[in-house]
């Protein structure tokens, strides 16, 4: 019997469900950050490990355009939920579902299409922890604010600017062993 890989009522329910776990994993990448500031750093290793096979079968499920989009509305719904949507977190969020989707269609979406956009998907939490980077004053002070005493400082110690590329290309690196692991272990894209 053939998977259907269209939207109908039945992937449509399907889909809930991979948004739900969408979030609920990339929420926990953002617990683990909470923990310790080296965490915090290696978010996208984290969510290349916790997020990519969610959004790969996810993609596996619906061949057709919308997988992408619905797994950021459901971040974007979150972030308005929680009261924590701000240019930061959803700007990124939005760009990522627009990038995974057109890689899906340009690759008619295929094993390496799905791939790619797994990896892009798996960026669903760069809005908190890029900031790091590119908004440190006001990491800090978030930091400073919202944690114990000395994690800020930790935080800042973790984080020299030669980390970034590190985290990206490692998280990036880790999000295709996790795409390739699922698909052996789902059995999925044959």
């Amino acid at each position: 019997m053939k998977q259907e890989n269209k939207w109908s009522k039945k992937n449509a329910l399907w889909m809930v469900m991979y948004v739900v776990m969408y979030v609920v994993m990339s929420v926990i990448v953002c617990v683990l950050g909470s923990i310790h500031p080296f965490l915090f750093v290696c978010y996208q290793i984290t969510a290349g490990l916790l997020v990519t096979g969610v959004a790969a079968k996810a993609f596996d499920q619906i061949k057709a355009f919308g997988a992408a989009v619905c797994l950021s509305l459901g971040m974007l719904f979150t972030f308005f939920a929680i009261q924590d949507a701000n240019m930061w977190h959803c700007i990124p969020v939005i760009f990522i579902a627009i990038l995974a989707e057109c890689v899906r269609l340009m690759f008619k979406y295929n094993s390496t299409g799905n791939m790619i956009a797994a990896v892009i998907m798996a960026f669903s939490t760069f809005g908190y922890y890029g900031q790091i980077w590119f908004n440190r004053d006001y990491t800090y002070e978030c930091a400073v604010e919202e944690m114990p005493n000395g994690y800020a400082e930790t935080l800042m110690s973790c984080s020299p600017a030669w980390a970034f590329p590190v985290v990206i290309i490692v998280g990036i690196v880790i999000s295709v062993v996790t795409y390739y692991i699922t698909k052996k272990l789902l059995k999925f894209d044959r």
